[in-house]
């Protein structure tokens, strides 16, 4: 069966192709949730303006798809909290020069 931390870990492969850094490096995954084989994964981008949302549902379906047992997968952007640079990982901040 796929777990969260399965799910997180092909989320890895969804790339900011601005930053090139991963969508959990930059803290824009704002929740999984795993029914059996249905997968729910919420994100956000870092500005409501960025053009590369249905880019990004794309990659989140076809690598969360590629897990044994996943069924379906439902994917919801959100702007709400907004996103801010304290999300990002240690690495991500140091890579990005914060």
């Amino acid at each position: 069966m796929v777990t969260v931390d399965d799910v997180e870990a092909a989320l890895e492969n969804v790339i900011d192709p601005e930053l090139g850094l991963s969508f959990p490096e930059l803290g824009l995954i704002y929740g999984i949730s795993v029914d059996g084989g249905h997968v729910h994964v919420t994100f956000t981008l870092t500005s409501p303006g960025c053009p590369i949302g249905p880019q990004v549902i794309e990659q989140i379906d076809e690598f969360v798809s590629e897990l044994e047992g996943v069924e379906s997968v439902e994917s919801e952007m959100t702007f709400t909290p907004p996103w801010t640079a304290e999300r990002m990982s240690e690495d991500a901040k140091f890579a990005l020069g914060y």
